[in-house]
């Protein structure tokens, strides 16, 4: 992984904030191989360990969920207890409640330990609907954070009267 010092915004505890994904902390900027940790390939992150604010390790990254349409990452899945897979519950962990620890190599969730055992979780064969917005907001609250799509009423699309479209370097898109 390539690693900068180059400070991004980092989201407020209620969510709120320049930026609703993970915040990345322990970057080392003598390394400067590969895309990341700005920009990874989720699959690197599959089976990454998940500590909790008091440094126990919680669980392990098991997906990354996507929100198709916003082109966002909604949650992810963790796994939690259980041996090798068996037993485990799984808990969908909204991606702005996470912080990525570029120098150990794991995410760090914004629950002590006692929180996350308790956190509202599903089983393998029983996902929840997660485009439900119901379901969703409660799970944001439980993890203190304000849902990601909760400033989508403010976003025009492109096709809206006075919606001017971004640029890139000077050049219209």
């Amino acid at each position: 992984m390539a690693y900068s010092q180059t400070p991004i915004g980092s989201a407020s505890p209620s969510g709120k904030g320049a930026r609703d994904g993970a915040r990345i902390v322990g970057r080392d900027q003598s390394d400067t191989r590969g895309p990341g940790p700005d920009v990874m390939a989720a699959s690197t992150l599959d089976g990454d360990r998940v500590m909790s604010s008091d440094g126990d390790e919680v669980g392990k990254v098991k997906e990354i969920m996507l929100d198709v349409e916003s082109g966002r990452i909604a949650y992810m899945v963790m796994s939690s207890g259980g041996f090798l897979g068996i037993g485990d519950k799984l808990l969908a962990v909204p991606w702005n409640a996470l912080t990525l620890d570029a120098a150990r190599k794991c995410f760090v969730i914004a629950l002590d330990s006692e929180r996350v055992k308790n956190a509202p979780g599903f089983d393998k064969g029983e996902w929840p609907s997660m485009a439900d917005r119901t379901w969703a907001s409660s799970v944001h609250q439980y993890y203190g954070r304000e849902p990601y799509w909760s400033d989508d009423a403010a976003r025009l699309p492109l096709d809206e009267p006075g919606r001017e479209p971004p640029e890139a370097g000077g050049v219209k898109l």
